[in-house]
């Protein structure tokens, strides 16, 4: 028996990406962010709350990456996503992780997460209180390790992390169960 829930959120898995920017002076901004997605072959779509620090770099320097976070880095990734950059200046310091400049877009690569994703800004619109950002890949990096013989990542090496927004809380991903285009393509043969 279904049971209403109300309106909520109810979207599951939900990414945990890594947004990371360069600030007016060159420190580096990190920001955990849940709400947001791939939106074409090569954009990703971020909603961001207006007061962000991360937002108000994104729009100066034009650039951002995204990282995968994954199992081993999960408390940075919540800290991250919890405390405020507009509070705490030392906020990625506090995490222990390091960062290198891109070698493509103006913005930080956050070393320990396995994949990331540089990004040039597109556009920021205004969408139902928050800010889309849309931003388009440049470049993907990804750490060998999660790599698979064919030098594509390989989703069970890679240890991403979900986020709940029923229980508030995080799940890995990785077990595979179907090839796509393929496990449903007996439904396509006329019966």
């Amino acid at each position: 028996m279904l049971k209403d829930l109300g309106s909520l959120p109810a979207v599951f898995p939900m990414p945990v990406l890594m947004v990371a920017t360069y600030g007016e002076d060159g420190t580096i901004d990190v920001m955990n962010v849940a709400w947001g997605g791939i939106c074409g072959m090569d954009k990703i779509a971020l909603n961001l709350a207006p007061d962000r620090k991360t937002l108000k770099n994104i729009r100066a320097r034009k650039a951002f990456t995204v990282a995968l976070a994954d199992e081993a880095h999960v408390k940075e990734a919540d800290f991250l996503g919890t405390a405020s950059g507009n509070v705490m200046a030392d906020k990625f310091q506090r995490t222990g992780l390091h960062a290198a400049k891109s070698a493509h877009v103006d913005a930080p690569v956050i070393e320990e997460f396995p994949v990331t994703m540089e990004c040039r800004l597109e556009e920021v619109r205004e969408c139902f209180g928050e800010q889309r950002v849309v931003g388009t890949i440049v470049n993907v990096l990804a750490d060998e390790k999660v790599l698979d013989a064919d030098g594509k990542v390989d989703a069970s090496k890679l240890n991403a992390i979900m986020f709940d927004q029923f229980r508030n809380t995080y799940y890995t991903a990785g077990k595979e169960i179907a090839h796509a285009w393929r496990v449903g393509a007996e439904l396509m043969k006329k019966q």
